[in-house]
């Protein structure tokens, strides 16, 4: 045999054996057995309403709720509420300026295009110079340094 029809015989055996379920034994899992999932799903069957308005429920699962045809909720022990966002931060009056400005100037030549009107040299180099002042005007105030309050220890400042 040449190694390429043993390679041909893998491909056969891997291709004949792809829908077959492998059985493993629990010693082999590497979780508990507690987390293994059952072999059939719970089924849930929900009938429309009848003469007393009341849904009803069937599971194999986790009990049901028959009064109000709703299912009891899981235990909610590992869900997770993220906390409220902080508010954002006030900006002063400077930064506004400089944000309308970097915004501003290439949205109204950006309008002026799109509508066709002319637009003279004293309104083009004001919005390119809007532009420009806005971006140095923010790069400016951003600041260089580590926050003024993170003690002696900045860890990994570049």
């Amino acid at each position: 045999m040449t190694p390429q029809s043993d390679e041909d015989e893998v491909w056969r055996q891997i291709v004949a054996s792809f829908n077959d379920t492998s059985e493993r034994d629990s010693a082999d899992q590497p979780w508990p057995d507690s987390e293994n999932l059952p072999a059939d799903p719970p089924r849930r069957v929900v009938r429309p309403p009848e003469d007393d308005g009341l849904l009803t429920a069937e599971e194999d699962g986790p009990a049901a709720d028959l009064d109000t045809g709703t299912a009891q909720a899981d235990d909610d022990e590992g869900h997770y509420v993220p906390p409220p966002p902080p508010p954002l931060p006030r900006t002063d009056a400077t930064t506004k300026i400089a944000w309308t400005a970097l915004f501003g100037g290439p949205a109204y030549l950006l309008v002026t295009a799109a509508a066709g009107w002319e637009l003279r040299g004293w309104a083009l180099f004001t919005a390119v110079a809007a532009f420009i002042g806005g971006f140095v005007a923010l790069v400016v105030r951003m600041g260089d340094g580590p926050p003024g309050g993170s003690g002696w220890d900045d860890g990994a400042v570049i």
